[in-house]
């Protein structure tokens, strides 16, 4: 163990945390050990160890590694969305930058994912946690873009069919930027004009 996770572990033991504050600081503990060995050496038990905890206070709080695992994904979820609400809601009033505002996020969100998310993706991939979990977060996500655009819309507003064709846009955009496929700005640009055209399309 290095001198910096020992000094983390032993000022954690001597810190009384309420349940809140402890899961937070088992995401964060669980985050960095992603970072820095890969999601096949986070356990349960490795966890407890690192973040200075008995294992039955992990094990309280994740039941399951595929608990954990899901517990980062929402965790990583919860953050971005707080960020693109705080860019919509300080953006003007326009469509244009609404829609800048909802390219941009999303891209940028898929680039911050970094190595844990990816990683923690692959480790859940055909799990029932993580359809449930992701189904939740497009539908959340479809929600904020349907108020964020709803002003500039006809009467009928946007069809179903039409934010579910933007979320695949979005999320093979922001893949192939994340491969290196196009850049950032391509794929920002792209989606910005088929979410602007998806609005246009409802006025008519």
């Amino acid at each position: 163990m290095s001198s910096t996770a020992k000094n983390r572990e032993a000022t954690q033991r001597r810190v009384r945390l309420s349940r809140e504050q402890r899961l937070s600081q088992l995401l964060e503990v669980a985050r960095w050990l992603v970072r820095e060995e890969g999601t096949d050496a986070l356990t349960l038990p490795r966890l407890a160890e690192q973040a200075g905890v008995a294992k039955p206070v992990v094990y309280d709080h994740f039941r399951t590694r595929n608990g954990l695992l899901t517990a980062l994904y929402q965790d990583f979820d919860a953050r971005q969305t707080a960020l693109i609400d705080a860019a919509l809601e300080g953006s003007a009033p326009g469509l244009e930058e609404k829609a800048s505002v909802i390219a941009s996020s999303y891209v940028e969100c898929v680039l911050a994912q970094g190595r844990e998310i990816p990683g923690v993706l692959a480790a859940l991939a055909g799990s029932p946690e993580l359809e449930t979990v992701k189904r939740d977060y497009q539908l959340d996500f479809i929600e904020r873009c349907r108020k964020a655009l709803a002003p500039f819309t006809g009467p009928r507003g946007i069809v179903q069919a039409g934010f579910w064709a933007m979320l695949g846009a979005a999320d093979t955009l922001s893949n192939a930027a994340a491969t290196g496929e196009i850049t950032a700005q391509q794929a920002q640009d792209e989606l910005y004009e088929t979410i602007v055209a998806m609005t246009k399309r409802s006025n008519r």
